[in-house]
């Protein structure tokens, strides 16, 4: 493991204003790509993808997730292929259904998430490939569109899956795979599995992860705690939890739970769905995320507060020390 394995995600937590000054930084500190994720309702992701390119000079950065639902795939292409014209070789975006609650507050939910996943994908694919489309993907229709601008080199296209039958179907369209938070080394493997199974050359895999570190160990684990009580909430009916040896004691505590109840994070539970301790702690947790599988990690630094004191620690007493 080195700076190369180790990017960084922006997203809900950062304000628009503050996205150039963060990604400028992990470029100086020599982290190894940048991300943005798109939380709905929060900051655009292509406005945010756009920041992180423009602050930066080299890094790759990447689109992390665009839901199929909330954009035509025509606009996005669009976008994307802008981007790639002017940062060729850089851009990357992830597709996929995205978060279920956010697609029913905006009466976007599909009769059919994984045939609009693998069509959109296969759409982008042809838009971007400077190719007349005149199909179906998703909920979507495309009569005789053809993008006047294509890029020379068309931007990677990820997905974003968690289940099995996702895994397996989006490996077999996508350029790389994009795991959400929450996926610890034991998932990460299963995961893997699942993509190797789909028949074709495996294609990369990133991890996104919640992360903190800290000389004090509790603190550590208390900047991510609400964080990932938050996701454990969201996916509990997913296999990021189902695949966890803690998965049957989460959903029995939601279960359970009364409705102003507070959900209680154990130790443990952060223990395997983050990342968060002592730089030696966090340097032996990411190895172990690499080693399960993925090619590289995508941090979701806390205290969002501390985002540059983060980096700069990760960067000056994990990474370097892993050479």
């Amino acid at each position: 493991m080195d700076m190369s394995d180790i990017g960084i995600v922006f997203g809900s937590l950062t304000p628009p204003e503050e996205l150039t000054e963060g990604a400028a930084l992990a470029e100086r500190l020599g982290f190894g790509e940048l991300w943005f994720s798109e939380d709905c309702f929060f900051t655009g992701g292509v406005s945010g993808l756009t920041q992180l390119l423009a602050a930066t000079r080299s890094l790759p950065a990447g689109l992390g997730l665009a839901s199929v639902m909330t954009r035509h795939p025509a606009v996005l292409a669009m976008e994307l292929a802008g981007l790639a014209r002017m940062y060729p070789g850089r851009t990357r975006a992830a597709v996929g259904l995205g978060n279920t609650h956010w697609l029913r507050q905006m009466g976007l939910m599909p009769e059919r998430p994984l045939t609009a996943v693998v069509e959109t994908v296969e759409v982008l694919r042809e838009l971007l490939g400077g190719a007349t489309v005149d199909r179906r993907a998703g909920t979507h229709r495309l009569a005789d569109v053809r993008l006047e601008f294509p890029p020379r080199q068309p931007p990677e296209l990820w997905v974003g899956a968690v289940n099995r039958r996702a895994l397996r179907a989006a490996a077999t369209v996508a350029d790389g795979m994009l795991l959400s938070v929450l996926a610890g080394p034991t998932y990460v493997s299963w995961a893997r599995e699942q993509v190797t199974a789909a028949g074709r050359p495996t294609p990369p895999i990133t991890a996104f992860v919640l992360a903190s570190v800290d000389d004090d160990e509790r603190a550590a684990r208390d900047a991510v705690r609400e964080a990932v009580g938050f996701f454990l909430k969201a996916e509990a009916h997913t296999a990021l939890v189902e695949q966890s040896r803690h998965g049957a004691e989460i959903r029995d505590r939601l279960a359970k739970l009364g409705k102003d109840e507070p959900f209680v994070v154990e130790d443990a539970w952060i223990d395997e769905f983050a990342v968060a301790g002592r730089p030696g702690h966090v340097r032996e947790r990411l190895q172990e995320l690499l080693t399960a599988g993925a090619r590289s990690l995508g941090l979701w630094l806390f205290p969002p507060e501390r985002l540059a004191g983060q980096l700069q620690r990760i960067a000056r007493d994990v990474l370097p020390a892993t050479g």
